[in-house]
């Protein structure tokens, strides 16, 4: 069992690091399961309960019975939202703040970084991922070698699966193949994998349109309750995270519910109701494994809808009351999603909550929740911070006042100051077309309150030119942020390894 020899070193400050509270898990208490549900480019306005037009059911009542967050904050793209996610550090510091790596690189996490998973198998809980994962596409950097006891999903993104639509891509495969000296190799054509920990992952289909449609209702939905049930069976703890195909292009509802709402109509419509229907399926799961009161439930978005999901043949996709989506960053839009946990019993029924919340904050929050604080690396900045006393009721805050949001670039796009935002770079609308657009820099950074305009139409500077004060607090958590890179160095994207630090 791969560890980092720093885990046992405690009380070691880092400017950057958190430093956590005591574990509020008691010996003689089972430790909680946890099902992690993270969909796939879904915008803050698609479920109902969020504002969304489609009637999402199960989504609202899983809200009604948990904790929904207002302000919950993610990554620029899906890999680095899915890094900040398991190892609690901005994506920039592990060089996966783009889908992309540089020419040459290597795609995904270094094997040196430490995630959630890791954390939980450390603390003798039985790990899983189904669907998408997207931190590293070779052996080595699989899900089974990140803390996953198994998998069955794909390494990189849903995209592939049309990639042998074209005839070009087939022929350029079979020379690739041809080269190597092989019938297949893990990502030529697209496959979707499997693998266990201490094994080399391997084949397990062919990731192409035929699969699309039916990936999640055939094949992750019915592994996952499969995965719940077993582990219930045995009472083991358990940790599944689920990497739900929608709503990324291509975007392609199952047979079964393609026409199906009509009050609104369209291909996006029927697939956010699908992930409805879903989402319930995973719910009833639980409930029927008879471990729903001891099982914290995660559900929420890696990152925003927009051009991208819009522009796909899909019409449809809502960010709610803001500005910017996927592309057109760093406005609310692009990094404001969905977010509701539910532990019943623990966490309050029906809260809703605009204290500020970030994907990094799930390493530390969940580390306490099991009673494994001692396990979260302390070589290293952690940028999570500890929630599990605002979700158990006993502060009334989350405690996180800021966040950095970097662009694909991995320099700093913006920062948000409790109600504040102050936007450093941006990119030009409007939305539909900023994919097209560079990133632009204005001759002052622009300054919104969000508490009043969450569209973030009113720049300070031309309505009041009285806020200049905000520098202070803005340029406090960027300079933390740039002291501790002096210390700890971020590793470069792309890199084939890194050994820690000196």
């Amino acid at each position: 069992m791969r560890r980092n020899a720093a885990l046992k070193t405690l009380g070691c400050a880092l400017v950057g690091t958190t430093m956590l509270a005591a574990p509020p898990v008691f010996a003689e208490e089972k430790k909680p399961n946890v099902v992690f549900i993270l969909v796939d480019n879904v915008g803050y306005g698609d479920f109902s309960v969020y504002g969304g037009t489609t009637a999402t059911p199960r989504i609202d009542e899983l809200a009604s019975e948990g904790i929904r967050f207002t302000n919950y904050n993610v990554e620029v793209q899906c890999t680095p939202s899915r890094s900040a996610i398991m190892t609690g550090r901005h994506p920039v510091r592990s060089g996966t703040y783009s889908v992309l790596p540089p020419p040459g690189g290597q795609d995904g996490m270094v094997p040196w970084e430490y995630t959630i998973a890791e954390l939980l198998s450390d603390s003798d809980y039985a790990t899983a991922l189904y669907g998408k994962w997207h931190l590293g596409n070779v052996q080595g950097r699989l899900p089974n070698d990140q803390g996953f006891d198994e998998w069955w999903g794909i390494p990189n993104s849903w995209d592939q699966s049309g990639f042998t639509s074209y005839p070009m891509y087939d022929l350029m495969a079979k020379e690739i193949l041809a080269k190597e000296g092989k019938t297949e190799l893990l990502n030529v054509p697209p496959h979707v994998l499997e693998g266990k920990k201490g094994e080399e992952s391997k084949p397990a289909m062919d990731l192409d349109m035929k699969v699309r449609p039916v990936i999640d209702a055939d094949y992750l939905i019915p592994k996952t309750v499969a995965f719940i049930k077993k582990q219930a069976a045995e009472d083991k703890p358990f940790f599944v995270y689920l990497g739900y195909s929608e709503m990324h292009p291509p975007i392609q509802c199952n047979p079964a519910f393609v026409g199906t709402s009509p009050e609104r109509g369209g291909m996006y419509s029927d697939c956010i109701a699908e992930m409805d229907y879903r989402v319930g399926q995973v719910l009833d799961g639980i409930k029927e494994a008879g471990v729903e009161d001891n099982t914290i439930v995660v559900l929420s978005s890696d990152n925003a809808t927009g051009g991208l999901s819009g522009g796909a043949g899909a019409n449809g996709g809502s960010n709610g009351p803001f500005r910017g989506d996927f592309f057109y960053t760093p406005f609310e839009g692009s990094m404001r999603v969905p977010a509701i946990v539910r532990w019943p019993g623990k966490f309050a029924k029906g809260q809703v909550t605009d204290q500020m919340f970030a994907a990094v904050d799930w390493m530390p929050t969940l580390a306490s929740l099991v009673g494994a604080s001692k396990l979260v690396p302390t070589d290293r900045p952690i940028d999570g911070k500890d929630i599990s006393e605002f979700l158990l009721g006993k502060s009334k805050t989350t405690g996180r006042e800021d966040y950095m949001f970097f662009g694909t670039d991995g320099e700093l796009m913006s920062v948000k100051w409790r109600n504040y935002k102050m936007i450093q770079r941006m990119t030009a609308g409007p939305a539909l077309e900023a994919i097209d657009q560079a990133y632009i820099v204005p001759q002052l950074p622009l300054f919104f309150d969000l508490s009043s305009d969450p569209h973030e139409d009113f720049n300070l500077w031309t309505t009041t030119l009285t806020m200049a004060w905000l520098f202070d607090p803005m340029l406090t958590a960027v300079g933390k942020y740039e002291e501790s890179v002096k210390k700890y160095p971020n590793i470069p994207a792309g890199v084939k390894d890194f050994k820690g630090y000196n």
